[in-house]
């Protein structure tokens, strides 16, 4: 699996959002992100298992990491842009700290905040490496994914084996295509009834 960002396929969130969804079989949380990750998320196919979080820059990741903690036979997935990890960056090593096993973390990086006007993010040149920081804090499962086909297999990895995980993705600009319902309280109802149910 791929561990610098060198030479890495410029991807499309949506479609890979897609194809994670595709990929999730047995009832899987999903944590999305603010902004276009949730959108992206929402555009996927709404599931009950999907966590749509609105207004809460950077806690997609250790919202997903207190899911994971109480529901430790269910695989949770959060969907964090470069911009809102970065604002909780402490978060990765607590989730190191805990070894939480059923955890996995996507960084789309576009090196951008996206929803605020595109201003650039430290992750946009190449001295910030979210993967490399995510192993410097006690990920050892953290990898660059080099294209679609190595999503793919890094997502089955982190479905079939203890983690935690951080994936990390190199994304294009295109913005989400469509926009979650503003409705926080069906998700947070909808999403506890989920969570009720075994996985």
């Amino acid at each position: 699996m791929t561990e610098t960002t060198g030479n890495l396929h410029v991807m499309n969130r949506a479609a890979l959002t897609k194809r994670l969804v595709g990929a999730l079989n047995n009832r899987e949380a999903v944590i999305g992100g603010i902004g276009n990750s949730n959108w992206d998320l929402w555009g996927a196919g709404q599931r009950p298992e999907n966590f749509y979080m609105l207004g809460s820059m950077g806690l997609a990741a250790p919202i997903a990491m207190g899911v994971a903690i109480a529901q430790p036979k269910r695989r949770v997935f959060a969907l964090e842009g470069d911009g809102s990890l970065l604002m909780q960056l402490g978060c990765l090593s607590t989730i190191a700290a805990q070894a939480v096993k059923n955890l996995a973390v996507i960084v789309w990086d576009n090196g951008i905040y996206q929803i605020t006007g595109g201003q650039g993010t430290p992750a946009a040149t190449a001295r910030t490496d979210i993967v490399a920081i995510a192993r410097a804090s006690g990920i050892a499962s953290a990898a660059w994914a080099a294209d679609e086909a190595e999503f793919d297999a890094l997502v089955a990895k982190a479905l079939a084996t203890d983690g935690p995980h951080v994936i990390g993705v190199k994304i294009d600009n295109e913005p989400g295509r469509s926009q979650t319902d503003r409705d926080p309280i069906r998700f947070r109802e909808s999403f506890m009834k989920a969570m009720a149910q075994p996985a």
